[in-house]
This record gives C-alpha cells, structure tokens and sequence, in this order.
C-alpha cells in the first residue's frame, strides 16, 4: 500500500485510539469514524495485526472483537507525543510567522486586516492579531460554508468585503489558489503570506 507516512501515522493513532474505546466495532463502523473508504480501513487494520498491535478474537455471530497488544498501547502513546509535538511545532512555528507579518503590518500602518482561508493558521492569526492594536474585518474564503468564523464575518467574494488596508493568506489547504485570486483583484492592496506557508510572499 503506498501511502503518505504522515497520513499512515495519523490513520494508525485513530485505529488504536478507536480500538481501545470500543472493542466491539466493526470495521464499517471503523471505517465511517476515521472517513476512509472500508477497504483502506479493513487494509490499516491488516497492517496493525501484523504488526502485532492489535489482535482479534472471533466472537458469536461472526464478529470479532479487537484489542491492543501491550505492544499497540506502546504504540499508541508513541503517535500520541509524536502528534502532539508536531501540532505544538506548528503552532509555534506559525505564531512567529503570523508575528513577523503582524510587526509588518505596524510599521506600515495597516491596521485593518483581511485574512485569506478560513483555517488553523487564520486562528493562530486571529490570537495573535487580539494582541495587537490591529482589527480584523473579517475573513475572504471562497470555498468556505461559514457566515461567520471567530465572530467575524466571512465573505465568499473579495469585493463585497468590508473596508481593509492589507491582506493576509491565512489558508492551509491550496494556498497559492488563493494568492492568484488575490492578485488578480483590481484593488491591488498589499499581500501578505506568511513564511510557514513556505511559499513566495507577492506584495504590490
């Protein structure tokens, strides 16, 4: 199975973690909670037998019933510090990111912000921004199904956003879509992106 090691890990965590709540799930059950097709979750299921993390004991009616291995709980709590520790790496990583946009801001006088993509990143810019004497006005997210985000509004075309002197791309998924949809606005306000984002940041 060629997978994404970052997505094997994640999908494994959710199995033991799943496993360890519930024995008795089936793995169509398994498969709707973690939202991956039932063929890829009996696959992963498979994969953490043979790794010896899991076993399964046949039970009446032809079910079975899965626990961890003391094994699969070494397991487990190895992807649980892994995972929190990426989470909290990116957390602080993108919070200087957003810090060093934000200092920009300042110097520059921009004080009304429009963030770009509804997402963690826009949350971690959003703290960060409450800090400062800078104002949000909202988030621009085209592909977004939210009114609102954080209590401010959320507007699914550029020209019908409130008044705003900068813009900042705040989304995770696709970002460069939206620095090309930002760009071709006539208004040509300042762009800002962030460095975690890890891309070119454009400002005209």
């Amino acid at each position: 199975m060629n997978t994404n090691p970052d997505r094997d890990d994640s999908v494994t965590l959710n199995i033991l973690d799943t496993v360890e709540q519930n024995e008795h799930i089936s793995q169509r059950d398994l498969s709707r909670k973690l939202g991956v097709a039932l063929g890829l979750a009996n696959s992963y299921l498979k994969r953490c037998v043979r790794k010896g993390l899991i076993k399964v004991q046949q039970a009446p009616a032809n079910r079975y019933l899965y626990y961890l291995t003391p094994k699969g709980f070494s397991e487990k709590s190895r992807l649980t510090a892994q995972y929190l520790s990426c989470s909290l790496s990116f957390y602080r990583e993108a919070g200087n990111s957003c810090s060093r946009l934000l200092d920009q801001c300042e110097r520059n006088r921009w004080h009304r912000l429009l963030l770009c993509g509804v997402s963690d990143l826009a949350e971690i810019a959003t703290l960060r921004t409450l800090e400062r004497k800078l104002a949000i006005v909202g988030f621009f997210d085209p592909s977004s199904d939210r009114d609102t985000y954080l209590g401010f509004q959320v507007w699914k075309r550029l020209d019908c956003a409130a008044p705003h002197d900068v813009r900042i791309v705040t989304a995770i998924v696709e970002p460069d879509q939206y620095r090309v949809v930002i760009m071709r606005d006539v208004a040509q306000l300042p762009l800002l992106i962030p460095d975690v984002l890890r891309l070119k940041s454009d400002q005209y």
